[in-house]
């Protein structure tokens, strides 16, 4: 699908409100006050299509000062984000930049998402991971100010080193399987010797007992996949430091497309992917490129200022203006 229209007619507003629809959240903020139009008391987004030859109607309520609400075929769910588990949806917004451009924490974050798409049973690693490291920190400051002894910290030390281990062989496996086919299709696209680095060392419970007296200085553990990164090189440079704006939108692009066919090729059904503004730094050759790897996948939505802009024939074209889509 091709949603065109002027700047401003609302196609951004189209794709948010498919992502919100899909998976419970907005890919912009975390605000749900802002995704509620001016002077409207609550919005609401019903959604409705096939998965697997079987019907698939979705329902999100969000009201201001009240928790989202998200039906799915007519059953309510504890919480609007339990959509990520049922439907696969990726996205791709000129402030994903910041997965390449920004610091180790958003592609930290990025990076463990795309761990919980791969490995579902493992989704929930991260979050237990730095719940333990807070614990941690908790009781380093609690003996820090003397109200606990030093014995105190020895249990969260363990946990973190079992979840920390775990959780640096989950990302490793994230990023092994995502690494050849990124590579795959940033040539495609004209990104050539691509790559994906991670070099982390799992902590081990004497790591962590070695720098007890740091931390206790700091308050804060200081080993940790919480502070690893991921480096995302082309040509051997690593495009944070050294990629123009144009090589770090490929990257990004790249990734999401890897991850698709990744998805594809587990079994499950392929995922929605909401390519906003893609088009606009993509000269022909790489505009033709896109094409064509997107023939082969599920359902796309394109955003773009005209139907020229896209070099292929759209399945469904969407015109968009302020308040309306038709």
């Amino acid at each position: 699908m091709l949603a065109v229209g002027e700047n401003g007619a609302g196609k951004t507003n189209l794709l948010e409100a498919l992502h919100v629809g899909t998976q419970g959240f907005s890919p912009r903020s975390r605000n749900d006050a802002q995704l509620v139009r001016f002077g409207a008391e609550a919005a609401r987004i019903e959604l409705a299509g096939a998965r697997g030859g079987s019907r698939l109607e979705i329902e999100v309520t969000l009201r201001p000062g009240d928790a989202k609400k998200a039906r799915l075929n007519g059953a309510a769910l504890r919480a609007a984000e339990q959509l990520r588990s049922e439907i696969s949806t990726l996205v791709f917004t000129p402030d994903r930049l910041v997965v390449v451009k920004g610091g180790p924490a958003a592609r930290r974050a990025y990076f463990d998402r795309v761990l919980g798409r791969l490995f579902p049973a493992r989704a929930g690693l991260p979050a237990e991971y730095g719940a333990a490291v807070a614990q941690r920190n908790a009781a380093l400051r609690r003996v820090a100010i003397g109200a606990s002894s030093r014995d105190a910290v020895s249990p969260w030390t363990e946990r973190v080193a079992d979840l920390g281990s775990a959780l640096v062989t989950s990302r490793a496996d994230a990023i092994s399987g995502l690494s050849a086919p990124f590579a795959e299709r940033a040539a495609e696209l004209g990104l050539a010797g691509a790559a994906l680095g991670y070099e982390a060392e799992p902590p081990t419970p004497g790591a962590l007992e070695a720098r007890l007296d740091e931390d206790l200085d700091r308050g804060t553990t200081g080993l940790g996949p919480h502070l690893d990164d991921v480096e995302l090189r082309a040509g051997g440079r690593d495009l944070r430091r050294f990629g123009s704006q144009g090589e770090q939108r490929l990257a990004v692009l790249s990734l999401i497309l890897a991850e698709a066919g990744l998805l594809s090729e587990r079994g499950s059904a392929p995922p929605l992917l909401l390519l906003d503004d893609v088009l606009s730094e993509l000269d022909e050759g790489r505009r033709a490129a896109l094409a064509e790897r997107l023939a082969g996948t599920g359902q796309t939505l394109i955003t773009a200022t005209g139907a020229s802009a896209l070099p292929a024939e759209p399945a469904q074209l969407i015109e968009v203006s302020p308040g309306a889509a038709r």
